[in-house]
């Protein structure tokens, strides 16, 4: 990913926070016929002897686990992003120097990918996934609420996996490279819109 010096983030645990706020994610592989993406959410685990790992899984169905097992493979999460108008700045009104750009958050990952098939795993990653995005409701669902034989016979559906991270690239294009007027106008006119990205660029 290209990322000129002022978008870039280097600050693993801003990359990590904006990961587990942005789990859902494109896994890209390669193999004789080409690139492949599958997207899929994605769990980040620092618990592992102080590592960093991407754990998840995929459909038994899916045949990437026959055939990109052990290799190393690209993995992208995307935050807000939104179109810029060159009129929502005021310097444009002095000399008209001015174009259209997208601002846009996004976090690559490369590691290598192994794929797991042991039972137990599976549900401690099931349980991890499940109670990572239950935890704001009222009445967080458990996989202890669905009878344990009926999880039992779903599990040979799924390949589980664990990614990890050698190489982390953090890009948050978010105007930084503006004077503070256009900023300002960028926000307002993205506030007007509703959208999220105004406060980032705040």
């Amino acid at each position: 990913m290209y990322i000129p010096k002022h978008f870039k983030e280097e600050n693993d645990d801003l990359l990590f926070e904006f990961i587990r706020k942005h789990p859902f994610a494109t896994l890209i592989t390669t193999h004789t016929h080409g690139a492949e993406a599958n997207h899929l959410p994605l769990y980040l685990t620092t618990s592992n002897a102080g590592n960093a790992i991407l754990q998840g899984h995929i459909a038994a169905a899916n045949p990437i686990w026959k055939t990109a097992d052990q290799q190393q493979v690209l993995v992208i999460f995307q935050g807000s992003n939104a179109y810029i108008s060159p009129n929502w700045y005021p310097t444009k009104a002095i000399d008209g120097k001015a174009v259209p750009t997208w601002n846009y958050e996004a976090v690559h990952i490369r590691g290598e990918i192994t794929f797991i098939h042991d039972s137990d795993w599976k549900i401690q990653l099931l349980n991890d996934l499940t109670a990572e995005h239950e935890q704001h409701f009222k009445q967080p669902w458990t996989i202890a609420d669905a009878p344990e034989e009926f999880i039992r016979k779903l599990l040979p559906a799924i390949v589980g996996f664990e990614i990890t991270l050698d190489d982390i690239q953090g890009k948050f294009k978010l105007s930084q490279n503006q004077p503070v007027e256009n900023k300002q106008g960028i926000a307002a006119n993205l506030s007007n819109q509703g959208d999220p990205m105004a406060d980032l660029i705040r």
